[in-house]
């Protein structure tokens, strides 16, 4: 049972990597709920750009605590430009934009359909040829997602097409970033890692927000404890575990499990912002978690 835990360890790599992602996908899944919550009392990129700027500023603080070399070697700069894009800039824009149109639980369970993505990708870039297994159980799950997805048809709208187009454009772009960040990682202390890409990723938030004006006499105290709460943990503490994770597990099975962020934020939807919630939904968790499951056996 415990012949694959390496000496002084006590839970072994694969078990520790599929830990980070789920750590890493609940935290992410509850961004979009107070990133929608945030959007009634700021304008979109000026919201997203501070939460940006105290992010990477967070990271830089833990990354020179840790002792960290902060400067990138010089061959670095080309791959840290594109996974900084690819991983926060183009990704955020992306999803942001999305959000002011979209439900929140519409907008995340359309943006993770990346699994889709990094799997057919990770196929002819990484070699990881998708078994009967690892088909079945990204069937089960994005037919969670469709559920998901469905249940608001009803009140869908042609103009919500554009919205759900961005949405599933940032999925393909991460799932990209993905496969590259698994296949050719960054030579980098992976505090620092994230500092650099959080803040190159983050120039195209702020001039963005230099065509907005916010009012942040709006924000409440619960605002404040939202973006606090954004800066930290899902921009940093969690791209740490994620980067972390694609080392110990394949790509495909990292993007898989990462589907429970979905699942997050519908349920945080439903309770922080009276988003709907019912049988149809409930049924869809079950699914998506069943192929979640599956997608971390052996």
């Amino acid at each position: 049972m415990f012949t694959s835990v390496k000496p002084g360890r006590l839970v072994t790599e694969r078990t520790e990597g599929i830990a980070l992602v789920l750590f890493t996908a609940c935290t992410w899944g509850l961004t979009w709920p107070q990133s929608k919550f945030l959007l009634t009392m700021l304008p979109p990129f000026s919201m997203r750009a501070t939460c940006g700027v105290l992010g990477f500023s967070f990271a830089f603080l833990v990354a020179f605590v840790r002792g960290e070399r902060l400067w990138p070697p010089r061959d670095q700069w080309p791959r840290l430009l594109l996974f900084s894009m690819l991983n926060y800039g183009l990704f955020i824009v992306l999803t942001t934009m999305s959000l002011v149109w979209l439900k929140a639980s519409e907008a995340v369970v359309i943006t993770y359909t990346l699994p889709v993505w990094a799997s057919l990708l990770a196929w002819p870039m990484l070699g990881e040829r998708p078994t009967l297994r690892k088909v079945l159980a990204l069937a089960m799950a994005l037919g969670g997602v469709a559920l998901l997805v469905g249940a608001d048809t009803a009140e869908a709208t042609w103009q919500k097409l554009p919205a759900a187009g961005l949405s599933l454009a940032a999925a393909v772009l991460f799932g990209l970033g993905t496969v590259l960040a698994k296949k050719k990682p960054l030579r980098l202390p992976p505090t620092t890692s994230v500092a650099w890409q959080a803040m190159l990723g983050m120039t195209l938030m702020l001039v963005l927000a230099l065509f907005e004006d916010p009012d942040w006499g709006r924000v409440t105290t619960g605002g404040w404890v939202s973006i606090a709460y954004i800066s930290t943990i899902p921009l940093t503490v969690a791209y740490l575990a994620w980067f972390r994770a694609l080392r110990m597990v394949p790509a495909s099975t990292a993007a898989t499990t990462v589907l429970v962020s979905p699942l997050v934020g519908v349920i945080g939807s439903g309770v922080l912002l009276g988003e709907t919630f019912g049988p149809r939904q409930i049924v869809a968790l079950a699914l998506t978690l069943a192929g979640v499951a599956l997608a971390a056996r052996r």
